[in-house]
């Protein structure tokens, strides 16, 4: 009998086995450096100048003057605190919302395939066919929100013209796109719950708010808390849906920092202010990553401690 050696495999193949995690992390590298970091280091020089839309190659060097200018000026102070307002209704509201879809799904047996394709449709919905939605929706002669409040007996409101309620319209809006994002996250997040601490609740008698706040809180909140990050990051620089709807009115009542950044660009033609406020916007989110790894980190410590 006559036995066969494994043939040795070249070493032409080995390198290239070797070398191909480094390819695909280089081009990774390539990709982030030129289509993030290029950017972004442009638009921080161009924060420090003051360049103008129709000729920006003539702009000169200024130093802090546009930063100074932006935390001088009430305008862009307001626009920071309207997007703090946007951002805190938006997240809180997608998380009830979503994380309560999530608990009603996932303990609806029959049809729970079809109830989660029905409720996660709004978030498949193109943005501008959603603010023509919505915008419809608004509308102070015919709208159904308008009915809706009359029937309540609150009159008709000017939900896009009263600077009352332009707001609460576009948190409206957002929560109802976003909220089917965080029921899919926090669905399967409970789906990976054990089911013996389920069983061993119904052993012990809880009831079902004992069960959620005992066990399944514990279990979901590590993800709801990247949900939070996530939805905070995304809440402070949107805006398709917000410029669709009401343009940054009623008299700025929506005008969140990334409104202020076009409008100090496209209509003022003021690059290197612009590029300032974007920056300002940034270092806002950055801050806000800060305290989210800040609190996750007491969390797993304090996790840690009590396992």
């Amino acid at each position: 009998m006559v036995s066969v050696m494994p043939q040795a495999r070249p070493a032409r193949t080995k390198k290239r086995v070797r070398s191909a995690p480094y390819i695909f992390i280089g081009l990774a590298v390539l990709y982030l450096l030129f289509f993030t970091a290029f950017p972004l280091l442009t638009g921080v020089n161009l924060s420090f100048t003051n360049s103008k839309l129709l000729n920006p190659s003539a702009g000169s060097y200024v130093g802090f003057d546009n930063y100074t200018a932006l935390i001088t000026s009430g305008a862009f102070m307001k626009s920071v605190y309207t997007t703090l307002i946007y951002t805190v209704a938006t997240v809180i509201g997608c998380l009830v919302l979503g994380t309560a879809s999530a608990l009603v799904i996932n303990g609806f047996l029959p049809g729970r395939a079809i109830a989660r394709t029905i409720m996660v449709l709004p978030w498949a919905v193109p943005t501008v066919a959603l603010a023509l939605v919505f915008r419809w929706i608004y509308n102070d002669t015919n709208g159904i929100a308008g009915d809706v409040t009359q029937g309540l007996g609150l009159g008709q409101v000017g939900w896009l013209i009263d600077p009352n309620y332009g707001m609460l319209a576009v948190v409206i809006a957002t929560v109802w796109k976003l909220a089917p994002f965080v029921m899919l996250i926090v669905l399967a997040a409970l789906q990976s719950v054990p089911e013996e601490l389920y069983e061993a609740t119904r052993v012990d008698g809880a009831d079902a708010f004992t069960t959620f706040k005992q066990i399944v809180l514990p279990q979901i909140a590590p993800t709801m808390r990247v949900v939070a990050l996530l939805m905070t990051i995304w809440s402070f620089r949107r805006f398709e849906i917000i410029w669709l709807l009401t343009g940054g009115g009623p008299v700025d009542a929506t005008t969140t920092i990334v409104i202020n950044v076009y409008r100090q660009a496209f209509n003022n033609g003021n690059l290197g202010l612009a590029a300032a406020a974007g920056v300002l916007g940034l270092l806002l989110s950055l801050i806000v990553t800060v305290v989210y790894f800040f609190v996750e980190q007491r969390a797993t410590k304090a996790n840690g401690i009590e396992s």
